[in-house]
């Protein structure tokens, strides 16, 4: 109380100024509760045994949870009827950060010391807002029940056709597609997004984003099923089978900045996250995490996904680089077994997109690889592990290692690893290729050296080949030894491109992956295989120059029966085949359709200056449709689920494939005579409606003229003369293909 005047004192208790001790004793918001928890279920001890518990604490919730503050942990003690002190059953724990406050909540709340005593933890600020709810039950109102679209409606189109969007200027469209004609519009909306849009795995759901967050649209009239309350939200990502969806902003949560109320999902636990999974079911959020430190460093890289789903969902991941990998149960959120795995060095990691059934006297469990790198005299390693079991089932030593990158075959059958490495001088690099046989016994690997860097590889989907590009002439982003750079072939390189195939018909200890065919002096930078196999495009994208295309069949079908191309050992009837060399000028994207027949090149204003638009392509590199579209952005098509055809009535379509095919031929024909039809009378029309404007316009001249008493000019034959039309159609060229 500054200046206070003992003789002089106020007459009134109002009077008196406690500005500095309120000054005092403010807690501020960097000094508020959010820290501290409360941990109640405390074995009960006397004096003697008081420091040894608090030791025992003390280890298990640095461990569970983080670093707690010097002298943060204040357990009461109190005298008893002997007039022993003795502790009370709970004590506080103060935490450096909130985060580890939270984290002591989630993975300690429940956790059993003994047999009679079983831990609770929560947070201190929750202790006042459980005290101030209301002990009078209001009943919940149920909202009445209102029947839903089927979001999966568009896969009963009679014409099996598929479907995709496109994003141009401010408008998002919906197509179905119709091979050689103008795509069939479905449905149209300004601004529908602000940034650009994205399909679910499955094509249940088109996510649209805006400022505020994310929203999901499907049906046959594109309503809003679910939104997702993300402040700033910039990245997205489904879980395999649609049930999560992972959203992440740059902008860190901050519950002062959203308006409260009910659609306001946030807790004081969400405070300052950025990653945020959520139930796509029913829009409730699950959990938020916070960065990882790869985001918060100066460099600001995302690596998106952040977190990785195993392929039934019941799992997944992320990794803290060269610390740890950590892995989430669903639907609880919480640590496999409440705790990381400390990996030191770890880079990245991928799951299996198949289960692993080698051992089928246990429970089938899920696979994921990772690598670390070099660090001191240990060696680079890749290592296989089970999960939930956390077995370490397979490892590899790699030495001279830039990078690893990691792939898995569709089917889990194979692991290849795509090496990095440079010679021991350290002025050339170059590549290997390590294949783990994930299924056989031992699971041996096989090593492919190749002479130059790969810069691009990509497994056949459901088989067992895969592709490569090598090129010796590479810039490499920190070309360092030991630092990871991403190798870029330059504008002008040759590149080489090669399959490979899994040769079976050796011996069995000489069985391994073969080159199938090899072709040099090619410009492409980028693969895409169909999603059904067989086929694959290899293109030259977002290069100044080249926009070449170049559409490849693996198991082409000659009419000599192969015979003549020895470098196949695959198979003694098919070969590979250049069906066809093809140029989209600024071509940025391609994008083959769910069912493997069509491919769509786009130009798009986000990646080039001018030409934008998009082309349709079939599988052998005929040119369907073209359509130039000024502000063009994105497209893309959509999924389709898994069929739900066996195996047998697969097999029984394809013997009775000539009779199926037929109706097709005949809805084809119709559909042809049907728009040639249409385009025939549309012509007829124009020209009439041109005939009528001319007669019309020649009147009001000739009238005009008379008007103003000039000579009305008249033609030289008078009116005499007579137009014929002749109308000639010709058909120019008739295929008919068998398509498996």
């Amino acid at each position: 109380m500054p200046g206070l005047d003992f003789r002089n004192l106020p007459e009134r208790e109002e009077d008196i100024d406690f500005s500095d001790i309120y000054e005092k004793h403010t807690v501020t918001q960097e000094d508020d509760f959010n820290t501290i928890v409360v941990v109640d279920g405390a074995p009960i001890v006397d004096e003697a045994k008081e420091e040894k518990l608090l030791t025992v604490l003390k280890k298990l919730f640095t461990k569970g949870a983080g670093d707690i503050k010097d002298g943060g942990i204040w357990m009461p003690m109190s005298p008893n009827d002997a007039g022993k002190m003795e502790s009370k059953g709970y004590l506080f724990i103060d935490f450096e950060t909130a985060e580890s406050a939270y984290a002591a909540v989630k993975n300690l709340d429940g956790h059993k010391m003994s047999k009679s005593h079983q831990l609770s933890v929560n947070k201190f600020t929750d202790v006042e807002k459980y005290t101030k709810m209301s002990d009078e039950y209001v009943e919940p109102t149920i909202e009445e029940y209102s029947p839903k679209e089927h979001i999966k409606s568009w896969l009963a189109d009679e014409q099996a056709r598929d479907q995709f969007v496109m994003y141009r200027g401010d408008d998002v469209s919906i197509f179905w597609n119709r091979k050689s004609d103008e795509p069939e519009h479905v449905h149209t909306r300004q601004n529908w997004t602000e940034t650009y849009v994205q399909w679910s795995p499955l094509g249940s759901y088109l996510a649209t984003f805006h400022i505020q967050g994310i929203v999901l649209w499907g049906g046959p009239s594109w309503s809003k099923i679910v939104r997702f309350v993300h402040p700033g939200v910039k990245l997205i990502d489904f879980s395999p089978c649609e049930r999560y969806l992972v959203t992440w902003s740059n902008e860190p949560i901050q519950l002062s900045k959203i308006p409260e109320g009910p659609s306001n999902p946030f807790s004081e636990y969400d405070e300052g996250n950025q990653v945020i999974i959520w139930d796509v079911h029913t829009g409730a959020l699950l959990r938020s995490f916070p960065a990882t430190q790869d985001s918060q460093s100066a460099n600001k890289t995302v690596h998106w996904p952040m977190f990785k789903w195993s392929h039934s969902e019941k799992y997944f991941a992320r990794v803290v680089p060269g610390q740890q990998l950590s892995i989430y149960e669903t639907p609880s959120m919480g640590l496999l077994e409440k705790k990381s795995i400390k990996i030191p060095g770890i880079v990245d990691f991928e799951w299996s997109p198949a289960c692993q059934d080698n051992n089928k006297s246990q429970k089938e469990d899920e696979t994921l690889a990772y690598w670390t790198p070099e660090v001191g005299n240990q060696p680079a390693r890749v290592t296989l592990m089970n999960v939930p079991s956390k077995e370490i089932t397979r490892t590899k030593n790699l030495f001279n290692v830039n990078d690893c990158k990691l792939h898995w075959q569709s089917k889990g059958q194979f692991l290849a690893v795509k090496v990095d490495r440079h010679t021991k001088t350290k002025k050339s690099q170059f590549s290997n290729i390590e294949i783990f046989r994930v299924r056989e016994k031992g699971i041996p690997v096989e090593t492919l050296e190749i002479k130059d860097p790969v810069v691009a590889f990509a497994w056949e989907p459901l088989g067992e080949r895969f592709a490569t590009i090598t090129t010796s002439d590479i810039n490499l982003s920190g070309n360092v030894p030991g630092v990871q750079g991403q190798l870029q072939p330059s504008s002008t390189a040759k590149t080489t491109l090669t399959f490979y195939y899994l040769d079976r018909t050796s011996k069995a200890h000489q069985t391994g992956f073969r080159p199938l065919k090899v072709f040099d002096k090619k410009s492409a930078n980028y693969l895409f295989w169909s999603p059904k196999g067989r086929h694959i495009v290899t293109a030259t994208l977002r290069n100044a120059t080249v926009f070449d295309m170049e559409f490849w069949d693996l198991d082409f079908e000659p009419l000599n029966g192969g015979n003549d191309d020895s470098t196949n050992k695959a198979s003694q009837s098919t070969v590979v085949q250049l069906l066809a060399t093809q140029e989209h000028y600024g071509v940025s994207d391609i994008e083959w359709d769910p069912t493997g027949r069509y491919v769509v090149s786009g130009s798009s204003m986000w990646r080039q200056a001018g030409d934008h638009g998009f082309s349709l392509w079939d599988f052998k590199g005929q040119l369907l449709f073209k359509q130039n579209i000024d502000k063009f952005k994105q497209l893309l098509w959509r999924p389709r689920p898994a069929s739900l055809l066996s195996n047998e009535q697969k097999k029984k379509i394809k013997k009775n494939l000539r009779q199926y095919s037929k109706q097709f031929e005949e809805d084809d024909l119709a559909a042809g005579d049907a728009n040639a039809a249409k385009l025939i009378a549309a012509r007829r029309k124009a020209i009439e409606e041109w005939y009528s404007w001319r007669k019309a316009t020649e009147k009001q001249v000739a009238q005009e003229r008379k008007d103003l008493g000039k000579e009305v000019v008249r033609s030289l034959d008078d009116g005499k003369s007579e137009i014929i039309e002749e109308w000639v159609e010709e058909v120019i060229d008739e295929i008919e293909e068998i398509i498996e």
